[in-house]
C-alpha cells in the first residue's frame, strides 16, 4: 500500500554542511523511486540563538577566535568546505563572506511554509545560495530578506510585515529548536525520515538513498544514522559550538 513519507530538515542558513547536506540528500531523493510520494519539510534551527540581529562577523574572523585558528588555517578550512559544494555543483565564497543572526530567516521560512511546501523550499534555497554564493550579505539587511522572498513566489509586502514584527512566527521557530532537542539533534543538519529513521550530518548521498529505502517500509522507533557526526573535527555538521570544518 502507497503513502506519504515525510522528510523533516533540520538545519541553519549560516551552517554550510546544511548547504553541502541538502544536495545531497535531494540527490538520493531524485533517484528515490517513490520521490513523487515524499514530503519534504525544513524545521528550524540555530547555531548561535542567542546571538542579537545586527551582531556580525567575518566568517574568517569568526573561525579564528572559535578554533583558535591562524588566518591560513581559517582560510584554508574555508577552501575545503568549498570543495565538497563544488563537487555537489554549487557556488561558494571562500572569501568576504559574514556571519550573523539567522532569526529572522527562520522566521520568513515558517511564513513560506504556510504557503506551502513548494514555497518554503525555494526560499531555503535562495537564503543559502544568497549567503554561500553571492556578494551581497543576507544579514541586517530586511530588503535583502524581502528580496529573496519575492524571488521565491512570496509577497513581498507580507514578508516585509513578517520581518517588521519580532513576534511573527517566533513561537514556531522556538517550538522546532525544542522539538529537536527532544529528538536528540546537536547538531545540523539533521534529517528526519517519517519519525522512523534519523540522519546527522551532511552524510553521502549514498547513506540517504539507504535511509529512505529502510524508512518506507518501516515503522519503528527512530534509529539514528551517522550519530555523532559533530563531535568530531572533520565531522561534516555544524553543532550548537559552531561548525565542524576541515583541518589544514
Amino acid at each position: 500500500m502507497s503513502h506519504t513519507m515525510r522528510v523533516e530538515i533540520w538545519s541553519d542558513i549560516a551552517c554550510p554542511w546544511c548547504y553541502v547536506g541538502k544536495a545531497r540528500f535531494e540527490r538520493a531523493l531524485a533517484d528515490f523511486p517513490h520521490r513523487e510520494s515524499v514530503e519534504v519539510v525544513h524545521r528550524s534551527f540555530e547555531l548561535d540563538p542567542n546571538r542579537a540581529k545586527g551582531d556580525t562577523t567575518a566568517v574568517l574572523t569568526m573561525l579564528e577566535r572559535k578554533y583558535g585558528m591562524s588566518r591560513a588555517q581559517a582560510e584554508a578550512a574555508e577552501e575545503g568546505v568549498g570543495a565538497q559544494a563544488g563537487a555537489e555543483g554549487l557556488a561558494y565564497r571562500t572569501k568576504g563572506r559574514d556571519h550573523g543572526s539567522t532569526f529572522d530567516m527562520h522566521r520568513l521560512l515558517h511564513f513560506a511554509k504556510a504557503e506551502g511546501a513548494d514555497r518554503q523550499d525555494a526560499l531555503i534555497a535562495a537564503l543559502y545560495r544568497a549567503n554561500f554564493a553571492e556578494e551581497d550579505s543576507v544579514f541586517d539587511d530586511d530588503e535583502r530578506l524581502v528580496a529573496l522572498a519575492a524571488e521565491a513566489g512570496l509577497d513581498p509586502e507580507a514578508a516585509r510585515a513578517v520581518l517588521a514584527d519580532p513576534a511573527a512566527y517566533a513561537d514556531d521557530v522556538r517550538a522546532d529548536e525544542r522539538e529537536a532537542a527532544e529528538l536528540g539533534a546537536n547538531g545540523v543538519p539533521f534529517f528526519v525520515l517519517d519519525r522512523t529513521y534519523g540522519v546527522s550530518g551532511a552524510q553521502p548521498a549514498e547513506v540517504f538513498e539507504q535511509a529512505l529505502a529502510q524508512a518506507w517500509g518501516s515503522r519503528a522507533p527512530l534509529t539514528v544514522l551517522g550519530e555523532g557526526a559533530a563531535d568530531g573535527p572533520d565531522a561534516e555538521a555544524c553543532g550548537p559550538d559552531g561548525c565542524a570544518v576541515p583541518q589544514a
